[in-house]
């Protein structure tokens, strides 16, 4: 909710071109970052990746800092 207040979250969006133009000012409203990422599901599929990507980095992390204890 704070995010979406101060206009700062990320929206991966997926969909037809004039689909994703008619909806970009509400996007623009709650996010500083609107990313088209081709047909309808593909923005699901960049979520998918961003946070598996997220989750790899957080088990290094952790592993890391097993290892320094």
């Amino acid at each position: 909710v704070v995010g979406a207040r101060d206009g700062t979250l990320t929206f991966m969006v997926g969909g037809e071109t004039d689909q994703y133009e008619r909806a970009k000012p509400v996007l623009e409203a709650m996010g500083s970052r609107i990313v088209h990422c081709g047909e309808v599901g593909m923005g699901q599929v960049a979520k998918l990746c961003n946070n598996m990507l997220l989750a790899i980095s957080m088990i290094g992390v952790s592993e890391v800092v097993n290892l320094a204890d």
